[in-house]
């Protein structure tokens, strides 16, 4: 999988699309808390497994914490981190499939760049996407060529 670069002072706006979610679905976002990293951790290992919680856990450790997540009520459906294996790297992330095509992930994606962006930076490296049309659709990110080799080529893994 390669990575994207995404400019970060070309962010569309993520306003409209939270108050939308906010009243149609009554979704709320925002960052993550210290006392629900154990419940964060958690979902992320149960829907998406033990690299991304790893990743999680990382995001956890930053202060303010650097994971947004999605909610309705006291139920988590999305979540976000970026700074985790990498400075300047967007990610994981990922939405319930239940809840996918609503917008969630894409508002999840807005609001961790414009956190970068509030960090300084002026561009972001997505790592290892899968969807690249996704990425390209809804933030103008464009592949790196040659990234296919990158921080992820030497990852350990369960034999």
């Amino acid at each position: 999988m390669k990575d994207m670069l995404v400019r970060l002072t070309e962010l569309p706006e993520s306003w409209a699309l939270e108050a939308k979610l906010q009243e149609k679905e009554n979704i709320h976002f925002r960052k993550a808390i210290a006392p629900e990293k154990h419940l964060v951790c958690d979902w992320v290992y149960e829907h998406f497994g033990a690299y991304w919680k790893s990743e999680v856990e990382v995001a956890f450790s930053r202060q303010p914490v650097a994971c947004w997540i999605a909610q309705r009520g006291n139920e988590i459906l999305g979540f976000a981190c970026y700074e985790c294996t990498a400075r300047n790297f967007f990610g994981p992330t990922g939405t319930l499939e239940s809840e996918r095509g609503k917008g969630i992930g894409k508002l999840l994606l807005l609001k961790s760049l414009e956190s970068l962006r509030e960090m300084g930076y002026a561009y972001a490296v997505i790592g290892g996407v899968g969807p690249a049309e996704f990425y390209e659709k809804a933030v103008g990110a464009k592949i790196i060529e040659g990234s296919e080799i990158s921080v992820y080529q030497h990852l350990l893994r369960k034999s």
